[in-house]
């Protein structure tokens, strides 16, 4: 009896963390961060490159797929805005 008495029941809980996106969520951040400062000259390139970048790579994963497509379009709105920014400029002092 002593034995029994002795016994402890010991019992393991194993919690299992969510799995992220990261490539997606870095993709989102870039894509806001380039739209945002979209008035700096060269820097919205490649902060709208790496957006499109991390969108596309972040897409391939099941999870936060929706995170990465917006990520992907922030990237190309940054990049397709300061094309037609330097667009807008070049028309305007050519005299059209």
């Amino acid at each position: 009896m002593s034995e029994q008495a002795n016994e402890q029941v010991v019992t393991h809980v194993v919690v299992q963390q969510q799995e992220g996106n990261g490539m997606a969520t870095a993709g989102l951040v870039l894509g806001i961060i380039g739209v945002v400062l979209n008035f700096i000259p060269f820097l919205p390139y490649i902060l709208g490159g790496l957006a499109i970048i991390f969108g596309v790579v972040g897409m391939k994963k099941p999870i936060k797929k929706g995170v990465a497509k917006a990520g992907l379009i922030l990237g190309i709105v940054t990049i397709a805005l300061k094309i037609s920014f330097w667009l807008f400029l070049s028309a305007l002092f050519s005299g059209y």
